[in-house]
């Protein structure tokens, strides 16, 4: 039998007596006054002490046993709480993101327009320049000599068209008193028309030599940018063929080419077809300029040109858009991305990106419902606002979309909403997906 001090160990550590073979019976280690011997005396109540003792040990022993024999349950995780968005139809700008390339909208090759040495540069490399602006000077000595040479034959001229004319003029009034014969009147004539004629030669000699002259002071035909000098001072130009010396740019406004998918406007034209969709037209689409750095240029353009025809190797649009320019700070060449509002969604929901997810059937979103469930929607992305998708199809107005905690949230869970603010759409750059129809 066991002893009173182990049972008593066990009791006041709390263990099972089931872990303790030994301990056959929760009272099998105790003896009995009687079997041991002990003269048992019902009123001294100093020999009754160790019975009270046993009988005390007895009942928690039994309390014990019951207690262990019982399992416990686990503990039921509560719902997880997730942040949540309410999402409302309204409005909402249709945004087509493209690549895009800034050209100039007036362009002007300068070249040397007459044959003669560059003597002097008289504009600043790459500073803006206006129309007229005298830009370089070519050697204008031979010129003004062939001018003065143009004159003189125009002078001879002039005093041989005058004398046969009075000639002309006098057999005119012989012949009427037959004091001349016809063929010197005829031929008196003759003189003065010829003479008239070389009149005009020399008259146009003399333009042309003043307008080689002119050629000689190089000027600006527009206004814009000249970039730099293409030649040497004191290089031999115009040669053969005109040599370009530098070229002007116009660049307030600035033109932006870009291309968009066809499959974008099949999509937009159904939804306008449809009511879905009011597409802007002409002017009214706006451009924005993206710049390399993701910041947005702060002036805003228009549509200005689309093709009518699809490029059979891109199967793209071609699209031009004219934006103001007036601290020059876009230059052509340069590659931006371009924003053009092609419309507006009549009855469409902005949700934050973080928001919508992708698998293999396309984007959803995960929407808690009025009992508390988790339901997954299939939407239909067609833009960008901000930080926002733009869903055309898949959401209902009042639907609670999960934005945060979105990995405790499984389709078909219980969840506690909790709203929380919607990210600020502005300041921030879209990536826009495709159109969807």
């Amino acid at each position: 039998m066991v002893s009173r001090e182990k049972w008593a160990s066990v009791l006041l550590r709390g263990e099972c007596p089931v872990r303790h073979p030994e301990l056959d019976s929760p009272i099998g280690g105790i003896e009995s006054p009687r079997t041991a011997g002990a003269h048992f005396n019902p009123v001294g109540p100093k020999n009754n002490m160790p019975l009270r003792i046993q009988l005390i040990a007895t009942a928690v022993a039994v309390l014990v046993i019951a207690g262990c024999g019982k399992q416990q349950a686990p503990p039921q995780m509560p719902p997880p709480e997730v942040g949540v968005i309410v999402v409302r139809a309204k409005p909402v700008p249709l945004v087509r993101e493209a690549s895009a390339r800034l050209a100039p909208t007036r362009a002007s090759d300068v070249r040397a327009r007459v044959p003669g040495v560059l003597q002097k540069r008289l504009y600043k490399e790459g500073s803006m320049v206006k129309e007229g602006q005298l830009l370089m000077l070519i050697d204008p000595a031979p010129y003004r000599a062939a001018l003065a040479v143009a004159n003189a034959n125009l002078e001879q001229a002039q005093a041989a068209a005058t004398n046969a004319k009075v000639t002309a003029t006098r057999n005119r009034e012989l012949a009427k008193q037959s004091l001349v014969s016809r063929k010197d009147l005829d031929d008196s004539e003759a003189l003065e028309r010829s003479s008239a004629a070389a009149v005009s030669a020399a008259t146009a000699q003399v333009q042309t030599a003043r307008i080689n002259l002119s050629y000689a002071n190089v000027i600006a035909p527009i206004s814009g940018r000249a970039s730099q000098l293409r030649v040497l001072e004191g290089a031999l130009v115009g040669q053969g063929e005109a040599t370009l010396l530098t070229t002007i740019e116009q660049v307030d406004p600035i033109y932006v080419y870009f291309d968009q998918p066809v499959s974008d406007f099949e999509k937009l034209q159904r939804g306008q077809a449809s009511g879905r969709i009011a597409i802007s037209e002409g002017h009214k689409a706006e451009v924005r300029v993206i710049r390399a750095d993701g910041t947005e240029y702060p002036q805003v353009g228009t549509l200005d040109f689309s093709d009518s025809s699809v490029n059979p190797t891109t199967g793209a649009v071609a699209f031009r858009g004219v934006v103001p320019n007036p601290d020059h700070q876009l230059l052509p060449g340069m590659y931006v991305n371009v924003h053009l509002t092609a419309g507006v969604l009549n009855n469409g929901f902005e949700v934050p990106q973080l928001a919508v997810q992708r698998d293999g059937q396309g984007a959803f979103v995960l929407a808690v419902g009025a009992d508390g469930m988790v339901a997954a929607k299939r939407v239909d992305v067609v833009s960008s606002v901000g930080v926002n998708w733009v869903i055309d199809n898949g959401l209902d107005d009042g639907d609670q979309v999960i934005v945060s905690g979105l990995q405790m949230a499984r389709p078909g869970m219980k969840v506690v909403p909790k709203a929380v603010e919607e990210p600020a759409a502005p300041g921030s750059k879209p990536a826009v997906p495709g159109a969807g129809g």
